[in-house]
């Protein structure tokens, strides 16, 4: 069956880095675009970054313009996410979307 597996979430320091990775199984993972959302407590989940295939086109929310990196291995069907200069404000879990397949998110918290 279908899994999207996400994992590198955890505690860090504002202006820290982190990256998390989503492992993909159950489907060619090579086929899709694959893409990041995030939900803080109390707010709706929103977009941060998806990347396309073929070719790796990437699209950012402004929030994190500059700072987030997505990038994919097809080989490893996984799609990363680079997180630097990490603010409070990106606190939130973080999932993984491929077509309507959700992961079950991984915790980030940014916080001194």
């Amino acid at each position: 069956q279908v899994q999207l597996v996400e994992s590198g979430g955890g505690l860090v320091q504002p202006g820290g880095s982190l990256r998390l990775s989503c492992v993909a199984s159950g489907f060619t993972f090579s086929n899709y675009g694959a893409s990041w959302y995030r939900q803080a407590p109390g707010k709706e989940r929103e977009f941060v970054a998806r990347i396309a295939t073929p070719g790796g086109m990437t699209t950012y929310a402004d929030s994190v313009k500059g700072r987030f990196t997505i990038s994919r291995d097809n080989a490893k069907n996984t799609v990363y996410l680079q997180m630097n200069s990490l603010k409070p404000e990106d606190t939130a879990v973080y999932y993984c979307k491929v077509v309507t397949w959700w992961g079950q998110g991984t915790q980030v918290t940014v916080s001194s």
